[in-house]
């Protein structure tokens, strides 16, 4: 499993509940993908970035996901490309649901 952190400016003046109707935006974006496990829409405590946390099947399927359309559309919309780091996820800890789960 792979873990995808993409972060990049948020709009300037913003409020919270802008955030939010625009990340539902593009939920149906993301539900359509069959190789996203799961996105977690973040905002940084200074106002200053979006940030999206996903995990993903691959490594090719998150390459596939923020491919260069989606880097230009960001950074059309930003002035600035994203910041697109990637993880290999190896355990997951899920005090929610009282589960400890090790990743292949």
């Amino acid at each position: 499993m792979i873990g995808e952190l993409v972060k990049y400016l948020a709009p300037q003046g913003v409020t919270r509940a802008d955030m939010i109707e625009g990340a539902k935006g593009v939920v149906p974006h993301w539900q359509a993908n069959p190789d996203l496990i799961r996105k977690h829409f973040m905002w940084s405590d200074d106002k200053r970035f979006a940030c999206g946390f996903y995990l993903w099947k691959s490594r090719q399927a998150a390459e596939q996901g923020h491919n260069a359309e989606w880097r230009k559309e960001v950074e059309a919309r930003t002035g600035q490309p994203p910041e697109i780091s990637y993880f290999d996820v190896f355990l997951i800890l899920d005090n929610e649901a009282g589960r400890l789960d090790e990743l292949d």
